[in-house]
């Protein structure tokens, strides 16, 4: 596996790491507003980068198809959108009330905390693993820039995401060095999701635009799901709107300067 491919993967990873480590800097739990426009920041990434680089480029790789060359497309977004629901069910949810220890979990707030961020970076990781693996096969019209591209994005969007975790467990007297640590945790699931994408998408080439538009649907589902009920909840405030298109900008100028 290339060198420049293992560290693509690693680039977002980085983003957490760094996200994570505004515990040593910042006191207290984030103010609603600051989570509210790094939540709404990362929700225009991950929009953008579903379309351009990943159904974008299932759909110019499916070409050959014709007029059925929207089906690999379709089908994977539905697919990835249904494997995250699945695990929404068996998992917690970010948005949810990290307060309620009610009868159906017995897990710790922390943990709560902890996993649901982990679930949400698997899509993440995934959407890095494909785009490296369809770089690689060179029959989806993906480049190396691209890849990277969609790799700093989803570094952006992870670094609030980092953030998010690691503050609040500080704010309820977790020492700073195990907060940072969870934080680091919660990330650490992408890297493997990435490799692991790659090993097996480079098996299986011809289904490299499915699996483009499954990591989408993925990402999609994150969006809608979680990132948007959080970035709206409370008092009203537009912050979380300019934080989105200043994300789906970012990430837009990203991929088209480096693709």
């Amino acid at each position: 596996m290339p060198l420049s491919v293992i560290q693509g993967v690693l680039i977002p990873f980085f983003g957490t790491s760094l996200g994570a480590a505004m515990v040593f800097l910042l006191k207290g739990e984030m103010r609603q507003g600051v989570r509210r426009g790094l939540t709404g920041f990362a929700a225009g990434v991950m929009v953008a980068a579903s379309f351009w680089s990943l159904l974008q480029p299932a759909l110019d790789a499916s070409t050959p198809m014709g007029k059925l060359a929207f089906v690999p497309a379709a089908v994977g977004f539905l697919a990835g959108m249904g494997f995250l629901l699945l695990l929404d069910v068996l998992t917690p949810h970010t948005h949810m009330d990290l307060q309620d220890e009610g009868p159906k979990s017995g897990l710790a707030r922390t943990t709560k905390l902890v996993l649901a961020v982990t679930l949400h970076n698997i899509p993440e990781g995934m959407a890095v693993g494909v785009v490296y693996a369809g770089w690689m096969s060179g029959e989806t019209g993906v480049s190396a820039a691209a890849a990277l591209a969609l790799a700093l994005g989803i570094a952006l969007q992870n670094f609030p995401e980092g953030a998010i975790v690691s503050m609040p467990l500080r704010a309820e007297g977790m020492p700073k060095g195990k907060t940072f640590a969870m934080g680091v945790l919660s990330g650490a699931v992408e890297p493997v999701a990435s490799l692991l994408t790659i090993l097996f998408a480079s098996a299986v080439t011809p289904i490299l635009p499915y699996l483009l538009a499954f990591a989408a649907g993925a990402m999609m589902y994150v969006v809608v799901e979680e990132l948007v009920p959080e970035m709206s909840e409370g008092k009203h405030s537009n912050v979380g709107t300019v934080a989105f298109a200043l994300g789906f900008t970012c990430m837009m100028v990203l991929d088209v300067a480096l693709g």
